[in-house]
């Protein structure tokens, strides 16, 4: 169990760096960010539930809040892709989608 949690961990970690690193890509760096969103939402889940699943308690106020944060970072990558396809500024929404992804990994090693 422990090893499936590390595998998670690492993958969701990467995930957080292509949200982070996405608006910086030239060309596709929307697609790469709101993939990287997805995928971290869903890792993020499947992390909860490991941790649902063994012995030691779960902090919910800090999974809600961390859940929360990710939904906005998801809406952000998502709306800013869309607009880039569009040819509109989606830069500005890429940059928050990304501060928002680190304050969702400040808030996870401090609280």
């Amino acid at each position: 169990m422990e090893a499936l949690r590390l595998v998670l961990y690492v993958l969701h970690m990467l995930a957080m760096l292509a949200i982070v690193v996405g608006p910086f890509v030239a060309g596709r760096g929307h697609l790469v960010q709101v993939w990287g969103a997805r995928i971290q939402l869903l890792l993020g889940l499947g992390l909860t539930g490991l941790a649902e699943a063994g012995d030691d308690p779960v902090n919910h106020a800090k999974i809600g809040t961390k859940l929360v944060v990710m939904i906005a970072v998801l809406a952000c990558a998502e709306i800013g892709n869309a607009k880039s396809k569009r040819g509109e500024n989606g830069k500005t929404l890429a940059l928050v989608a990304a501060g928002l992804a680190v304050v969702n990994a400040i808030i996870a090693f401090v609280w």
